[in-house]
């Protein structure tokens, strides 16, 4: 039996089965990148009067990263979760406007800057759980410190597991909960604290989704690198 696919293509048996993967995971990324080009129009007139000033990318992802390890160690702790995600929020769109100014100040992307971009993610994303775990501390909610700390652990191991393998040349764009689902997980999360139960279980469900990522990871990569 032949099935058809918006490829255009028909594929048989096991081999459909691998097609049809293969476009669940580009609809998903594609899903995620949905509000990028809107996102990148919406930021375009900031971008230009930041060129004009003579503000580059590399710059504009150090502003980011500083307002939101600021944010975070600031608000979280002292129990303003709302605010805190908030304003976190507004600082995370810098990861789409460096490629703005990098695009209209005529840089493009560069090595260095594409470097010192993925670090300062991993900063941030500890900044923003680690705030996270000090509002838990100073709740005395020791169960849920755990588990946050173990966020914290877990979303530097799914990047290094990524790093690790495209350093190696394996591609290893695969897993449940990238970056992009971490941060709206817990920021949405922490937005509406309020709510019985939305904050632990947001938690929760990032520790078990961060788990299976990096089991997913290194799985791929086992698969990959052709060992019988």
């Amino acid at each position: 039996m032949f099935t058809k696919y918006p490829c255009g293509e028909y594929h048989k048996g096991g081999e459909a089965k691998k097609v049809q993967r293969a476009l669940m995971a580009y609809d998903r990324s594609a899903m995620l990148k949905l509000l990028r080009p809107a996102m990148t129009r919406i930021l375009t007139p900031l971008g230009r009067a930041l060129v004009r000033r003579g503000i580059g990318p590399d710059a504009v992802t150090a502003i980011g990263t500083l307002g939101t390890v600021v944010s975070a160690l600031f608000f979280f702790p002292m129990g303003m979760l709302t605010a805190g995600a908030l304003v976190i929020t507004v600082f995370v769109l810098f990861d789409l406007l460096d490629g703005v100014v990098a695009r209209l100040g005529g840089s493009g992307g560069t090595t260095w800057g594409a470097f010192l971009d993925s670090t300062l993610d991993r900063v941030a994303d500890a900044a923003i759980f680690g705030g996270l775990t000090l509002y838990f501390a100073i709740e005395g909610n020791i169960t849920m410190v755990a588990v946050t700390l173990f966020n914290v652990v877990a979303g530097v191991l799914v990047s290094y597991a990524k790093a690790r393998a495209e350093g190696l040349g394996i591609e290893c764009d695969v897993g449940l909960a990238e970056r992009p689902e971490r941060l709206v997980v817990g920021l949405v999360a922490a937005c509406f604290w309020f709510v019985p139960h939305v904050l632990a279980i947001g938690m929760w469900v990032l520790a078990v989704a961060s788990a299976i990522t990096v089991v997913q990871r290194v799985v791929h990569v086992y698969r990959q690198s052709g060992v019988s």
